[in-house]
């Protein structure tokens, strides 16, 4: 598994509105055995996590541009829900748009990290295993 055991039987929330780069990226995520769910905007995604059991999901992958609620008011609404692990679940956003400002917007919304897009499996295994 290339040194990202840690990855192996976890469960994710994948946020991606693109049907193609959720398919992709959910192939990658499986490639390491990771269980992979998937929401198409960010209000779906702030649903589910509500409606899954406390500390079901091990991380949050976030698209920042999606329609209905984006990645940044998703990642506020999932930070102020009244459960245990709102506050503390890694949130990890997902953009093209990856300057220094984009990078520092998504921190304050309440995300712990950042993987740009075009996602390079590497850096998303190693992004995710550091908060794991």
């Amino acid at each position: 598994m290339d040194g990202f055991e840690i990855l192996s039987g976890r469960k994710i929330l994948l946020c991606e509105d693109h049907p193609i780069n959720a398919q992709i990226i959910k192939a990658l995520l499986e490639k390491q055995g990771m269980i992979v769910d998937t929401a198409e905007n960010g209000q779906i995604g702030v649903e589910m996590l509500e409606k899954s059991a406390e500390a079901e999901y091990c991380a949050v992958l976030m698209d920042i541009n999606m329609p209905v609620m984006d990645g940044l008011e998703a990642a506020g609404a999932i930070r102020a829900l009244d459960r245990s692990d709102a506050e503390t679940v890694p949130i990890i956003a997902m953009t093209s748009d990856s300057s220094e400002k984009d990078v520092k917007c998504a921190l304050d919304a309440g995300m712990n990290g950042f993987a740009a897009k075009p996602i390079d499996p590497l850096k998303l295994y190693s992004c995710l295993a550091e908060f794991l």
